[in-house]
């Protein structure tokens, strides 16, 4: 998809896109080689040349942070077929509150969940070095929450990577709502012992455990956000593919993720 985007070039939006899209351009390679193309002059399209120039060649040297530079936010969706195998997805945990502590941070990536709990695995370096790993991060309302709250709380902490926040996506698609009441519209199911648990028993499990060290509390409550981080997966799978069919050179079937 990210071969196919012309959005990242100065004064060309989706409508001047589509229209490139619609004119057989579908590729930066393919743009490169037209001799002329309808509404871009010579002298503007050769910068055009350039700039898809230099993003070839970030994208043949894998570094997708330059993406996450000239790519608007909302956008930055168009990286995630490439990026997909780099990716983390992110949920976090609070012990509640405008500045409750961070009580446990769930990193789910390639089939295997890394959960940071406060007071044992929790900390600013061992995070930096988690996230440092990826080259794309994916959560569900954390562009207002998740990593506004991480950065705050870590001052050494940055992310620089792309980032795609599935909450905004849902919403370009129709669909309102928290994280659970997507999964259940689109078929993503949770076990039984996590169905309707929400953010808030999530603050009372963490008491429990901080206060009665009831260790199945801390059990429960590590499900709970591994649940969170691993939907995140097959929900951004749906989504990316949705959002990519409206797209003219993607009309095609919903591709079959491993």
């Amino acid at each position: 998809m990210i071969e196919s985007t012309f959005i990242l070039l100065n004064g060309i939006g989706e409508a001047t896109e589509r229209k490139l899209w619609g004119h057989g351009v579908s590729t930066w390679q393919a743009f490169q080689a037209a001799r002329s193309l309808p509404g871009i002059g010579r002298g503007r399209k050769t910068l055009y040349d350039e700039d898809l120039s230099r993003a070839l060649h970030h994208h043949g040297h894998d570094d997708a942070r330059y993406f996450a530079r000239c790519l608007k936010p909302r956008d930055q969706w168009r990286l995630y077929d490439w990026l997909r195998p780099r990716a983390v997805y992110l949920d976090i945990e609070t012990a509640g509150g405008s500045f409750g502590d961070v009580t446990v941070v769930g990193l789910y990536s390639a089939g295997r969940m890394t959960s940071l709990v406060r007071g044992h695995s929790l900390t600013q370096e061992r995070l930096c070095d988690e996230l440092s790993q990826y080259d794309l991060v994916i959560t569900f309302f954390g562009a207002a929450f998740d990593l506004p709250y991480l950065t705050a709380t870590y001052p050494k902490l940055t992310f620089d990577q792309p980032h795609i926040d599935l909450c905004f996506l849902a919403r370009r698609l129709g669909l309102r709502g928290g994280l659970k009441r997507i999964e259940a519209i689109v078929g993503i199911e949770r076990q039984a012992s996590l169905q309707g648990l929400d953010g808030w028993d999530a603050v009372r499990l963490w008491n429990r455990w901080r206060y009665g060290h009831d260790a199945g509390s801390l059990e429960l409550l590590l499900a709970y956000n591994a649940a969170d981080a691993v939907n995140l997966q097959p929900l951004a799978d749906l989504l990316f593919d949705q959002l990519a069919q409206q797209c003219e050179p993607f009309r095609t079937a919903c591709r079959v993720y491993p």
